[in-house]
């Protein structure tokens, strides 16, 4: 091969240096045969150098470069689904707070934090000593105004005094056992009761301490009914829908479960425009805790038979086009071939195939950064890898 490459600069050199010598007319004519002539030349010159190049190749054919060794799969068509994760986390599906509606000091607290309770099981009891002066006081005062109002009727009947008196007797006497009636229906609130059956959360008085009105005093949860809740990106607004299966991890757990959407909300958030979704789940036989971390995967894209190739495969040329080296037999050898392609949806490692390839096409998978266009290779087959 030198020696072929010796000749032809020889023969080159030798043609440009009679091109020197020769005499170039000057006029535009002249000019114009020359260039013509010398092209003729030229032409004749490249086919003796074509000549003289093939037969030296025949008398010493150029060794042939080794196949590269490299890994291949055969293209089959797969169903491809891509994932999301999400943060969750985990709340009770009932929760409530024990209050009183009437105040008071704490003078019993039957319970305490992490203690399960039945419904309707009596929690605290409030001190109700001025509430049961004040029925005391009332009950002299109806004593009395019961007195005066049979007094007053018996008068009357003698045709003594005035009607006005007896109906302000009788209205004292009904105005002060419907105080008596309310009264005693507030020292009954002086009892609190669990509205619903579940685990104390919280205490958030002691024994001893003072209620007002309203104040909580314990939380219960209802920690059977649990429930794991998500915020997404509005643009998964469509992919997903109310009963979709969905994988749900508990990190502290180290534990995987499968559940379903259970309610997709009905607004988006404008502050970070997301909305949510709940999954109803139970306890797990206690271990899950209300607020305890998730990781959601949502399946927000599916396509059934497609073809599925590994991300890392998929190379782009200066020009933006993306491509694949494809092996194709020729000759007894086999070649890697640019093979364009055009991408469709994508996960984390694999991309659907749009165009560019089909079924039983064989690619390279591992082994690229050796590879330019037709270069001999001596593949091996691995198995087809799934998309994640």
């Amino acid at each position: 091969m030198k020696n072929t490459l010796f000749l032809i600069i020889t023969i080159l050199l030798t043609t440009i240096t009679a091109c020197k010598d020769a005499s170039i007319p000057q006029d535009l004519e002249g000019k114009r045969k020359y260039l013509a002539e010398k092209k003729t030349e030229l032409r004749a010159l490249q086919q003796e150098v074509d000549m003289i190049a093939a037969e030296i190749n025949e008398l010493d054919p150029p060794k042939e470069k080794a196949a590269v060794g490299v890994i291949s799969t055969i293209i089959k068509p797969q169903d491809f689904k891509r994932y999301i994760e999400v943060e969750g986390n985990v709340m009770a599906e009932d929760i409530a707070n024990v209050s009183s509606d009437v105040g008071g000091r704490i003078i019993k607290l039957n319970v305490k934090e992490g203690q399960y309770v039945q419904k309707g099981a009596l929690i605290a009891v409030t001190d109700s000593e001025t509430m049961d002066q004040q029925v005391n006081e009332i009950e002299t005062s109806l004593s009395l105004a019961q007195t005066v109002y049979e007094r007053q009727a018996r008068l009357w009947e003698q045709n003594i005094g005035s009607e006005i008196q007896l109906l302000q007797a009788k209205n004292r006497v009904e105005s002060l056992q419907q105080s008596m009636n309310t009264l005693k229906t507030q020292i009954k609130k002086k009892n609190l009761y669990a509205p619903i059956s579940g685990v104390v959360d919280m205490e958030f008085l002691s024994q001893g301490e003072i209620a007002a009105p309203g104040m909580p005093v314990v939380s219960i949860l209802n920690t059977s009914k649990l429930k794991i809740v998500a915020d997404l990106q509005e643009s998964l607004l469509g992919s997903v829908k109310s009963g979709d299966k969905v994988e749900v991890y508990f990190p502290a757990l180290d534990m995987t479960v499968n559940e379903r959407i259970t309610m997709i909300g009905r607004s988006i958030d404008p502050a970070n425009r997301t909305f949510k979704i709940e999954i109803n789940t139970s306890s797990l036989k206690g271990k899950l805790k209300p607020n305890l971390l998730s990781i959601v995967k949502i399946n927000d894209y599916s396509q059934k038979e497609s073809i599925v190739i590994p991300l890392e495969v998929i190379k782009e040329e200066v020009s933006g086009q993306k491509y694949v080296y494809k092996v194709i037999n020729k000759d007894s050898k086999k070649l890697a071939v640019k093979s364009p392609v055009v991408l469709g949806e994508s996960s984390i490692n694999s991309v659907i195939i749009e165009s560019g390839l089909s079924a039983n096409d064989e690619i390279i998978v591992k082994g690229l950064s050796s590879l330019s266009d037709n270069t001999l290779v001596n593949p091996t087959q691995e198995t087809p890898a799934g998309n994640e």
